[in-house]
């Protein structure tokens, strides 16, 4: 793996182009070059989470640190010890002696994330929204960093004190969470009030001196605590709130310093009209300039991207924009279905045997089933309907003799 030649530092700030890793867990060989929006797909436990860990430590290390000092944890420069709290306990025997890390052609040691990194910037550059993200509530009340024990991963109990600090403080005395005028314009607040809750409100009351999110149905004078909401809704409300510190209520468009944001499994306990809603709050951050990596195991997430590939290399206008998301036509939805066609997409499939692959063609007729079948996402529907075919056609040659 060759040096680059040096990038400026405008370059350098925006975080790593290219990430490649040999024998990191259960990746074997992986080549990722990042779009604007990143998917990784392939069954569960086949390394897309310590993949996009790793990139949130590439880009974020002096930060990871500052907010573990924060919080008076040490690790001593023991890499073990900092690969335990970052991706959880027992985790550090993801990184092999074997294993190589290679960021924009400079190979990356192990100890060069745990050494000390006092003297560079603590800016957070990379918000992470991980899959676990439900846990970031316990009974309808955020959880802060210190609310979880020593061995649970970095990337959860960060987005937990966010979250904490969002709800808590942030929001004020305000009692409402959604719909909030001044958070997400109308026409993507609308779909997410009619197909996640209902035309329900979301609303804090306190306890124990501690905010708690209800949810006040439409139409109804009782409110319904936390635990009796939907599955899908429990899941969608840590990442509305992770969107509401994505999205800024002033005039500034991007939050802090934060250029990247992963977003694990965003399609988590929602319905297909749900998480084509999600996709399109998704192209709200790819328009405000940030960089998304997201994981799924959803066709419809991949729906998306294949549409939107598909605009772009035949010619297609904004209003193919408009209308796979539904989005009205207006000058600003008309600017952002205009940005979202020059944007970079980018898909990987991480397989079984440990081989990460690029897919982002997504080619229905691709030699490589990895392609056609979108990472297995198409696969067994295939095969359901090659199974259909072949009943069908017999018994119609049974009826006909």
């Amino acid at each position: 793996m060759k040096k680059p030649a040096k990038r400026s530092r405008k370059a350098r700030s925006m975080g790593p182009r290219r990430i490649q890793v040999r024998n990191l867990g259960q990746i074997k060989h992986a080549d990722v070059e990042f779009g604007d929006l990143t998917v990784l797909v392939g069954p569960q436990a086949t390394g897309k989470s310590i993949f996009l860990q790793l990139l949130k430590l590439a880009v974020d290390t002096p930060a990871i640190q500052a907010e573990l000092r924060r919080f008076n944890i040490e690790w001593d420069g023991n890499p073990e010890a900092f690969l335990d709290l970052y991706l959880g306990e027992g985790m550090a025997a993801v990184w092999k002696p074997e294993t190589v890390v290679d960021v924009d052609g400079e190979v990356v040691a192990c100890s060069a994330f745990a050494g000390s990194m006092r003297n560079r910037s603590k800016e957070e550059r990379l918000f992470y929204i991980p899959a676990q993200r439900v846990m970031s509530l316990r009974d309808g009340q955020t959880r802060p960093f210190t609310d979880y024990r020593f061995g649970d991963p970095f990337s959860l109990r960060e987005f937990s004190e966010r979250l904490h600090v969002l709800v808590q403080n942030e929001f004020g005395r305000d009692p409402a969470l959604f719909p909030k005028t001044n958070r997400l314009n109308k026409w993507l607040r609308d779909p997410v009030s009619r197909s996640i809750f209902m035309g329900g409100e979301l609303r804090t009351s306190t306890v124990n001196m501690q905010k708690q999110v209800v949810l006040q149905p439409k139409d109804s004078a009782r409110v319904l605590p936390y635990l009796v909401w939907s599955a899908g809704q429990r899941e969608f409300f840590p990442l509305l709130l992770g969107l509401y510190w994505l999205m800024p209520s002033s005039r500034t468009t991007r939050r802090d310093k934060l250029d990247w944001v992963v977003i694990e499994e965003p399609e988590m306990g929602l319905h297909p009209d749900a998480i084509s809603v999600v996709m399109s709050l998704v192209m709200e951050l790819l328009s405000r300039g940030y960089r998304v990596c997201l994981s799924t195991h959803s066709p419809a997430v991949l729906d998306v991207v294949w549409v939107l590939r598909t605009i772009q290399e035949c010619g297609g206008t904004a209003r193919d924009v408009l209308n796979l998301f539904e989005f009205p036509n207006n000058a600003v939805t008309k600017r952002l279905a205009d940005d979202v066609r020059t944007k970079d997409y980018k898909v990987y499939f991480f397989d079984r045997d440990g081989q990460v692959r690029n897919i982002s063609g997504l080619d229905p007729g691709a030699e490589d089933e990895g392609e056609s079948h979108w990472g297995g996402l198409t696969g067994f529907s295939s095969r359901a309907g090659d199974v259909v075919s072949h009943v069908v056609n017999r018994q119609s040659l049974k009826d006909e003799q």
